[in-house]
């Protein structure tokens, strides 16, 4: 199979491919690491009129922790952030989720934010960024926008991100020592998810109860929060109430049936998933 016919441009600097977007709309694709948009240019299943490739756009590559947060380029491929200590250190969860992604040959290539911007409801870093209350950050002519994790993701490869913006950063929020748990079910390692669960703990307060955030992944058409599934395990202290959980996360998810299986099938792939990310939570699975 071969793409369709496109023109091809590479900017060689942010601002370059703004106007490049500006100019075009939603006639241009960014081609970041290729490893989606590419298999969907031959199968036709993309046709953009313009192509803009990135892959010159340096500083839109790299880690950066500053006054709390944790910044990491649109263009920092996987096997980068893996490879990089401090994320396991202060942000786990990637570090818990990224060996999920496909495989070696497409994390040495893959970049976060393409798959943010694509925003595959089966994919692992959306369901990261949420749970871990991350910030989009977008570029466009106009300026600079920091879009949250939660209000970004609006549908099947469905965005906040308008045509004339390009993402280029997302921020995470560094807030002291956390406990993650991460689990997807899928036929073979390195498949989309058939369903995941991605679990953060914060450490209560004096006096206080944790925070949860969950995200829930490969369920519906896009990630979501699990929020009053996170408001019970606050609450709950004995994993003898973890049926109280699995209850509230079956009214959070609406778990629907496809071709991949009805819903009652769904339903227990995604109470797995669950479980068995709190289950990696320390000391004890709630």
């Amino acid at each position: 199979m071969k793409a369709p016919r496109f023109q091809y441009l590479r900017p060689d600097s942010v601002e370059e491919a703004v106007a490049m977007l500006a100019a075009h709309g939603d006639a241009a694709q960014i081609l970041a690491g290729g490893q989606s948009l590419m298999p969907m240019l031959n199968m036709r299943v993309a046709s953009p009129d313009v192509v803009i490739d990135i892959n010159r756009l340096q500083a839109l590559a790299g880690i950066a922790f500053v006054d709390g947060w944790c910044t990491v380029g649109a263009l920092t491929r996987y096997a980068d952030i893996m490879a990089d200590g401090r994320i396991a250190q202060h942000l786990p969860l990637l570090a818990m989720a990224l060996p999920y992604v496909a495989h070696s040959a497409i994390r040495n290539r893959g970049t976060i934010g393409g798959s943010l911007a694509l925003a595959d409801p089966a994919a692992e870093m959306p369901a990261c960024a949420l749970a871990l209350g991350a910030e989009i950050e977008l570029a466009s002519q106009a300026g600079r926008r920091r879009v949250l994790a939660q209000d970004f993701f609006l549908g099947l490869y469905e965005t906040a991100r308008q045509a004339e913006e390009m993402l280029i950063a997302i921020h995470y929020p560094i807030v002291g020592p956390v406990q993650c748990g991460f689990y997807e079910i899928a036929r073979r390692h390195g498949d989309f998810a058939l369903a995941g669960a991605a679990v953060v703990r914060r450490p209560a307060p004096a006096g206080g109860l944790p925070e949860y955030r969950i995200a829930a992944f490969g369920l519906l058409d896009r990630p979501i929060l699990a929020t009053r599934t996170a408001e019970i395990c606050a609450n709950v202290q004995t994993a003898e109430r973890m049926n109280d959980v699995l209850s509230a996360f079956e009214a959070d998810i609406c778990a629907a049936g496809d071709i991949q299986g009805d819903a009652r099938t769904r339903l227990i792939w995604a109470r797995t998933a669950l479980q068995r990310a709190l289950e990696q939570l320390a000391p004890s699975p709630l």
